[in-house]
């Protein structure tokens, strides 16, 4: 596959317990590392999607291309429970400079040959320019499918755009839906009204978007979200989810482009993402825009790779007792 390569095997390394017993293990232990681009029947496939020309395209911060072997390092020494030993780790997608867009391609014919196969799929990013490849593999992996994309972020990205940006992604994915003759079901969590200029809430409201606010979750208890998240499941035949790092509060995720003054506070993702990662509707999932240059004292990456922990460990469970 063109612009694929195998993730480096000596990020997956941590601390050794199995003196103690014979399930202290850590994912490093279990992660089953290929070197060859080849999707397996079961499992959840782990892809990165080493890209920020979007970012840089969005004058934005650039970085994030270092952010899926960032994150595999920072996921590698956390504890290993049952289910977890269903990652594979399927390598990278790298982006040439000025090749969004064959970047993007490569990505969706990964995504689509996982998916596909059997598998479900993991996207580390890169700038959110990943939710247009991953999403766009997910929709054309299950034609007939009525598929729900789910967004954590402060920003709606439904910008226009002469060429692909990481602020175009869901706008083209609408296309693609429009396309395909087929429904755009939108539900953005945590936007930030102050970052959204009118031109896009008003193409928001054009699609239909459902929009959660981000000053509508700031406590963990959310009857509202949970209701709409709840009625998106039940519509929903496959759920899409894509998470952008940039939705979390600057205070507790420095290590984006665009950090947030306000955002939705780390416990109220997890409690807003748990019906999702629990309904074996979820097929795919990603996160978005961790940029490691900025990060201050490896936080960024550890509450990242904390909410990756959480979400593939609620996801094996809802697949177990499916």
């Amino acid at each position: 596959m063109t612009l694929w390569q195998p993730a480096p095997a000596a990020l997956w390394q941590g601390r050794n317990d199995l003196a103690e017993a014979d399930n202290a293990l850590r994912l490093f232990q279990t992660i089953r590392h290929r070197t060859v681009f080849k999707p397996e029947t079961d499992g959840i496939a782990l892809l990165g999607f080493a890209c920020d020309e979007g970012v840089k395209r969005n004058h934005g911060r650039p970085g994030a291309q270092q952010g899926p072997d960032a994150l595999r390092s920072a996921l590698a020494n956390m504890a290993s429970h049952r289910g977890h030993d269903s990652l594979v780790d399927l390598g990278n997608i790298h982006a040439e400079p000025d090749a969004l867009e064959a970047a993007q391609e490569a990505l969706s014919e990964a995504v689509m040959a996982c998916q596909q196969a059997g598998m479900r799929t993991l996207v580390l990013g890169g700038g959110h320019e990943t939710a247009f490849g991953h999403g766009r593999g997910v929709l054309d992996a299950w034609p007939d499918a009525r598929i729900a994309i789910v967004n954590i972020d402060a920003h709606l990205d439904l910008r226009r755009a002469d060429q692909a940006t990481s602020g175009t992604p869901f706008r083209q994915l609408a296309l693609h839906c429009e396309q395909s003759g087929r429904p755009f079901h939108y539900t953005c969590i945590g936007v930030n009204p102050a970052a959204n200029t009118q031109a896009l809430l008003d193409e928001a409201e054009r699609l239909n978007v459902n929009i959660i606010w981000d000053t509508d979750c700031q406590r963990p208890e959310q009857p509202q979200a949970a209701a709409q998240i709840a009625a998106l499941l039940e519509w929903a035949d496959k759920v899409y989810l894509t998470v952008d790092l940039d939705a979390l509060p600057g205070w507790q995720m420095p290590a984006v482009s665009a950090p947030a003054g306000l955002g939705v506070p780390l416990d109220t993702v997890l409690a807003l993402l748990e019906p999702l990662c629990r309904s074996p509707k979820l097929q795919a999932v990603d996160m978005v825009e961790f940029n490691p240059q900025y990060d201050r004292d490896t936080l960024g990456a550890k509450v990242a790779a904390r909410l990756a922990w959480h979400i593939v460990h609620h996801w094996n469970t809802a697949t177990q007792n499916g």
